[in-house]
């Protein structure tokens, strides 16, 4: 019983819980801003400063609605807006965000092409997506001295774009074939991706990845390269490679995929993603640290700077945050953090009376496309309220792929447990339409818990350990989310959701 209210009071301080994009404490006092900006599966950023804001989108992979931005004004606290894309085109890899003569862009490639989404304001409505019809991956765009328009691809080739961006006007051309990584070290390939490029005094700057974005620790790196053309030749930066994993005992691995911008004050930054050591199944997690300029016009990494350590704030206007996964499903639409996996239905769900109501699809987790949000914490506590329509089956799970998940369930009468896709009946007859599921993660430990009441709390014999669920062993670029299902026949409704971080 003593445990049972312990665990009652963590999950009650959930619904205080603040941003989970907001940085830990440290010693070092509120001047300083420790990694990462962005905890949890926040890969491929694309930032975009538009006068004093920042917005930022990342790779949304199977995910929708997808291409989530967000905002901030300080680089450290930053606030969900909208989600650009709502039709599902396949798996959306690394995107582009920009600004042209007033009109947002967002391109990003899927299915063997690329797309873009456009609006007249960051806040919507955004376009359908526009095929381009052109393969690669990664498009980086880029406005020469006469407005003419490009975009970059991982290839190292580009390709011009009619005045509006909204389609491609010639073929592509190769200008730039990377730098040499040297034989001996440990990546996983070559791979070449991700360009980004800006104008900065008489230079274009090209800022790719190379080295795998996985694998090993030391593989994925970034490079960068300098032009006094969009077009090249293109001179390989002296500091290369400008951040990469030195050693498999640091915090952060496979650190690339950068995007070089200025703030406000005209201050250097880079933003980049890796994965944390012994966490791979959060995924790729957004990172931020100062870039200075040289007297020769060479970006680099400051001396004394670690991506671990704590590090000097951006200037900026303090933005107060109160972003949190809790949610009690009061509001008129999903809150944009929400995810399905696969194709977004918005007629299969609904808002009212603090519920969430999901239509069942499938005959279990593995084809039941799961609401999914992601965590931002290595070890915490999840739960919400089930009530039970019809025949459906409803439950609490955690969601790498349709092959890889695990969880505890719920039917009018029964506990199911999901381990792997193994479903079995664990408690017979202990329900009536109406229960809590609770998920407590401790590490890369997983116990999991129903209750009748909300109040007595009962631990089912089965537990899960998920470190394997990463890329390195199931590929697919994903991580692991805590997933609300609900398949079989009639429906589910959910209440309170709650999260709470155990520290």
């Amino acid at each position: 019983m003593k445990k049972t209210l312990i665990l009652l009071l963590l999950v009650q301080a959930g619904f205080t819980v603040t941003a989970q994009h907001q940085t830990t404490p440290h010693t070092k006092g509120t001047g300083y801003f420790t990694n990462p900006v962005f905890a949890g599966d926040y890969p491929d950023p694309s930032i975009l400063r538009d006068g004093n804001d920042y917005y930022i989108v990342h790779s949304s992979f199977e995910y929708y609605p997808g291409l989530l931005i967000w905002h901030s004004t300080d680089l450290i606290n930053w606030a969900p807006v909208t989600n650009a894309l709502h039709r599902y085109v396949g798996s959306v890899w690394a995107p582009d965000l920009v600004k042209h003569k007033g009109r947002y862009y967002i391109y990003f490639p899927a299915n063997n092409t690329n797309f873009v989404v456009t609006a007249g304001s960051i806040r919507g409505p955004w376009s359908d997506p526009v095929d381009l019809k052109i393969g690669n991956i990664d498009p980086g765009h880029v406005t020469d001295d006469q407005g003419k328009r490009y975009l970059y691809f991982s290839s190292g080739g580009y390709v011009p774009l009619s005045e509006d961006g909204l389609s491609v006007t010639g073929e592509i051309r190769q200008a730039y074939d990377g730098w040499p990584i040297p034989r001996e070290w440990t990546i996983e390939c070559f791979c070449l991706e991700g360009p980004k490029l800006m104008k900065r005094g008489d230079y274009y700057y090209l800022t790719v990845a190379e080295g795998g974005t996985a694998g090993p620790a030391t593989s994925h790196m970034v490079i960068s390269a300098r032009s006094q053309s969009p077009f090249g030749p293109w001179e390989n930066s002296p500091f290369n490679p400008i951040i990469r994993t030195g050693d498999k005992s640091e915090r952060w691995w496979s650190k690339g995929h950068g995007t070089v911008f200025e703030d406000g004050s005209g201050n250097g930054w880079i933003v980049f993603h890796g994965y944390e050591k012994d966490h791979h199944n959060m995924g790729r997690q957004t990172l931020l640290q100062p870039v200075e300029w040289t007297s020769d016009g060479w970006y680099k990494t400051p001396e004394g700077i670690r991506t671990e350590e704590p590090m000097k704030r951006p200037a900026g206007i303090l933005m107060d945050a109160s972003f949190s996964l809790n949610d009690s499903f009061n509001d008129d639409a999903l809150r944009p953090h929400w995810k399905f996996y696969g194709e977004y239905d918005p007629g299969r769900f609904h808002l009212s009376d603090g519920c969430l109501s999901i239509k069942a699809r499938g005959q279990s987790v593995s084809d039941c496309s799961p609401l999914l949000s992601i965590p931002s914490d290595h070890s915490y506590i999840a739960q919400v309220e089930l009530l039970i329509e019809g025949e459906a089956t409803g439950g609490l799970v955690l969601f790498y792929n349709p092959d890889a998940h695990s969880g505890i369930l719920a039917d009018r009468e029964n506990i199911l447990a999901d381990l792997r896709g193994w479903q079995f009946t664990t408690e017979k007859n202990v329900i009536r339409n109406r229960v809590f599921l609770r998920l407590k993660k401790t590490d890369s430990v997983v116990d999991m818990y129903y209750s009748p009441d909300g109040e007595q709390w009962n631990k089912i014999e089965s537990s899960l350990e998920v470190s394997s669920l990463n890329h390195n062993a199931l590929g697919g670029f994903l991580s692991l989310r805590i997933g609300l299902c609900s398949f079989g026949e009639g429906a589910v409704r959910f209440k309170n959701f709650s999260y709470q971080a155990m520290k």
